[in-house]
């Protein structure tokens, strides 16, 4: 009778050490059957040493933070078409190299989700901001990721000159370093631009970019990202077709009328004005010889006609004189 006394003495405790027991039990069931996964960046940012996060940067660079945070850098990792195939490719930490900042290959954590101050500055330095944030802002920092982009770089003209990346783009906000992209080339390209701004392209609303990273409009999604960009800046005869498909067909037809192009550029002013003279006095000649013609076949039709009606007429009246002598008789 004590013991059951004692239980209904302690009944709630009992209760609340047995649903206690279960919840711990049931916890430490899903943490062991839970798959790894990267740790979110509130969590990782501790676990990564060094990094401060872009939060710390916006205290002092709050300009700077405003205009990256709504950038494609800042969404790298929570952008919609990059978590569909990060979930597709069955969340390949690979991914995270370029996606998140500081990630650590040995133990999968990352310090913050997408591309932020530190993954091109990187991790804060303790004496900054003594000292600047260490950076090499060339080609060979942003084609850690976009090598693409840098490969078709280097093929160019651009890349040839050690023009750098930054010189077009702004590397916090990612926009041309220029209202439009006309305006940019225009800062380099000076005598190019002032023939550019005339023409019937830019008076459609075309900019240079339209034609010189033109790029076939994309149908499959991007093999590991990896896509063509348009930064060799030549110009192919894809960029014609795509918007002159009823007079453009094929390359042959554009090395066909470039060439008659060239040809016609090779002949001067004098002498194409000769030619049309020339041919002009041929027109003129053969209009005179096509009169003279008309009145040399008049008159020969005519001399034929005088000589074959008489010796008709000469005939038929010898015909009638013998007729009228027979019916004397």
């Amino acid at each position: 009778m004590k013991i059951i006394k004692a239980i209904r003495r302690h009944r709630v405790w009992l209760v609340f050490s047995f649903v206690f027991g279960v919840c711990a039990l049931l916890g430490l069931f899903l943490a062991a059957i839970q798959p790894v996964t990267a740790a979110p960046a509130e969590e990782a940012s501790y676990q990564v040493q060094g990094y401060a996060g872009s939060e710390s940067c916006a205290q002092c660079h709050e300009n700077i933070h405003t205009a990256w945070i709504g950038t494609r850098h800042a969404q790298a990792f929570s952008a919609p078409i990059f978590q569909r195939d990060w979930t597709e490719l069955g969340n390949q930490v690979a991914c995270l190299e370029c996606h998140t900042t500081g990630y650590d290959s040995q133990t999968g954590n990352y310090a913050e989700e997408g591309v932020s101050c530190e993954g091109c500055h990187g991790p804060f330095q303790p004496n900054h901001p003594e000292s600047p944030m260490p950076i090499t802002p060339n080609a060979e920092l942003c084609g850690s990721c976009h090598k693409s982009t840098t490969d078709e770089w280097h093929a160019s003209v651009h890349g040839q000159e050690g023009i750098q990346c930054q010189a077009c783009h702004n590397p916090h906000s990612q926009t041309p370093m220029a209202n439009t992209v006309t305006e940019l080339c225009v800062t380099c390209h000076q005598e190019r631009g002032d023939t550019f701004t005339h023409s019937t392209h830019a008076s459609a609303g075309l900019e240079c970019s339209n034609c010189h990273m033109f790029t076939n409009p994309r149908t499959n999604d991007p093999i590991m990202g990896l896509v063509p960009t348009g930064h060799t800046f030549s110009v192919g005869s894809d960029a014609c077709i795509a918007c002159h498909q009823d007079t453009v067909h094929t390359r042959d037809e554009i090395v066909k009328l470039s060439g008659e192009v060239a040809a016609l550029e090779s002949v001067d002013a004098a002498t194409l004005e000769q030619t049309v003279q020339t041919q002009e006095q041929e027109i003129s000649d053969l209009k005179a010889q096509s009169s003279n013609r008309l009145y040399i076949g008049l008159a020969q039709g005519a001399i034929v006609g005088l000589i074959t009606g008489g010796a008709v007429a000469w005939v038929v009246s010898r015909g009638i004189r013998v007729v009228e002598v027979k019916e004397d008789e």
